[in-house]
């Protein structure tokens, strides 16, 4: 049974359906659910600017009163995070930086040029993750 299961959040609605099942799964394994949402930055100057004028502390904000909202009282130990990168990477990232053993994830169903263009995170991790992932649609 999982220990820690971690959530990819963008806030979609998948991402919200997302979130509400890993509760459940960690309800049932007496699991913590880890919250993640990525920040992705074109380059590095943008980055430095954008943290510098608290951007990263005002989203995570953001953040937490989004899923505190969702479900007010989860019943899980919930934590939330915002990391910097390709959704993707970063997420298998903190999987690997915090003993993470199930990852749960939405998936947006998106043309194929859309998907060439700017890829899916869904499918990403499903390709590169060492931990059971499960994907919510």
């Amino acid at each position: 049974m999982p220990k820690h299961i971690l959530v990819g959040y963008d806030g979609s609605e998948t991402a919200r359906r997302a979130y509400l099942l890993a509760l459940d799964l960690a309800a049932c394994a007496g699991a913590a659910v880890h919250v993640v949402s990525v920040m992705q930055w074109e380059n590095g100057a943008d980055t430095s600017a954008l943290m510098m004028a608290g951007v990263g502390e005002d989203r995570l904000n953001g953040l937490r009163e989004e899923v505190a909202a969702l479900q007010p009282d989860p019943g899980v130990p919930v934590e939330v995070a915002l990391v910097h990168g390709s959704p993707g990477d970063a997420l298998l990232s903190y999987v690997a930086q915090h003993g993470v053993d199930h990852i749960v994830i939405g998936h947006t169903e998106r043309g194929a040029l859309a998907r060439w263009l700017v890829g899916s995170t869904s499918t990403d991790v499903l390709a590169k993750a060492h931990v059971p992932v499960t994907v919510v649609r």
